[in-house]
């Protein structure tokens, strides 16, 4: 009797074991996603150009990705604050009503370690049907 009661009591020390795991492997979420939004997408007068507004936002605990853009980006932080990287240059922190520039291929991220979303307009001048976007590793 006692070494059927010890293997009861095993297998539920285990089962508690492997329930505090997973428990803790759902509680561990993965980062909130950026969201972006193309709110104008508008054929220029310049041949073979366009132009593109975005919206973006970082929720509290995200980052964009190291990515690159065909073309020069114009960012303006509407709301909350960010860390940007911007290739070439040391990471500055940017907050509601600044700008900042990314020079056309420059591998870059915003990084939001604020407690609150940050939003973001960008505009870019891109070549018609080009890729916005490219994801660096």
């Amino acid at each position: 009797m006692k070494h059927m009661n010890s293997k009861v009591i095993a297998v539920c020390a285990a089962a508690v074991f492997a329930g505090v795991i997973g428990s803790q492997a759902l509680n561990a979420q993965q980062a909130p996603s950026v969201k972006r939004n193309v709110v104008l997408k508008q054929d220029m007068e310049v041949p073979g150009r366009e132009a593109v507004m975005l919206f973006v936002e970082l929720p509290p605990g995200s980052a964009e990705g190291r990515h690159t853009h065909p073309t020069e980006a114009f960012v303006f932080v509407l709301e909350g604050e960010i860390s940007q990287e911007n290739e070439g240059k040391p990471t500055v922190t940017l907050k509601t009503g600044d700008v900042f520039h990314v020079a056309s291929g420059k591998i870059h991220q915003a990084i939001n370690n604020a407690s609150v979303t940050a939003k973001l307009a960008a505009v870019l001048v891109a070549e018609k049907g080009k890729p916005l976007t490219t994801p660096v590793n």
